[in-house]
């Protein structure tokens, strides 16, 4: 029977979504909760295939980590990191969650690779663990640098072997390496957004709204 006839239901359209993101990124993570309340708005209509792609907005930072409020401090100033501080955690809020800024930051690359390792085994293994990494580091005081937090997150979502893939420094390194050159140059901030192949690029965490509309743009 043709499909479309009667007694067949049509096959969904694919929705491809590529995004560029660090893990240390807060309006990342408030575009991926925005994206996951489109996708969730439009399940019916499309079927998603989702991949995460690294960016570092700081790749000079240590590995060992640094307080996170004395970091923005030096690096905005006391009074715009404040101001930053309360927008952010308004908008946390807007979600449900509680935004901390206590803790350290610090360099990412291990999270990159873990992302790209759980991106191996299953791109909605992917998603989740980049959910799970966001949610500690930016309401749990989580480090994203401690290789225990990492595994912590990989087996709340069923990452399976990642204590072994990371705890070799070079697994994984190359392929992060490759990805960081092929974006960073080419985009001017994260979140990043690329839906099918570019036909629609968004940037910034977009209202969910947005992303719907860019679903039927690129599905037409």
């Amino acid at each position: 029977m043709a499909e479309g006839t009667a007694g067949t239901k049509p096959a969904k359209k694919l929705v491809e979504i590529d995004i560029v993101s660090d893990t240390v990124c807060p309006w990342c993570f408030v575009g991926k909760k925005n994206l996951d309340k489109a996708v969730e708005a439009s399940k019916g209509q499309y079927d998603f295939r989702i991949r995460w792609h690294p960016y570092q907005l700081n790749p000079n930072a240590p590995k060992e980590g640094v307080d996170k409020r004395k970091y923005y401090e030096q690096k905005f100033g006391s009074d715009m990191s404040a101001k930053m501080a309360n927008r952010m955690s308004e908008i946390f809020r807007s979600h449900g969650l509680e935004y901390d800024l206590s803790g350290l930051t610090g360099n990412t690359l291990d999270s990159h690779r873990l992302i790209y390792f759980a991106g191996q085994q299953d791109p909605a293994k992917q998603h989740d663990l980049v959910g799970e990494l966001f949610l500690g580091y930016f309401t749990q005081a989580k480090y994203i640098g401690d290789r225990e937090y990492l595994l912590e997150c990989a087996r709340k979502i069923g990452v399976e072997g990642a204590a072994e893939f990371l705890a070799d420094p070079n697994n994984g390194l190359s392929e992060v390496r490759e990805d960081l050159k092929k974006y960073s140059g080419n985009i001017n901030g994260v979140p990043h957004f690329m839906i099918n192949n570019g036909k629609q690029a968004l940037s910034g965490a977009q209202p969910p709204e947005i992303f719907l509309k860019a679903f039927e743009v690129v599905t037409k």
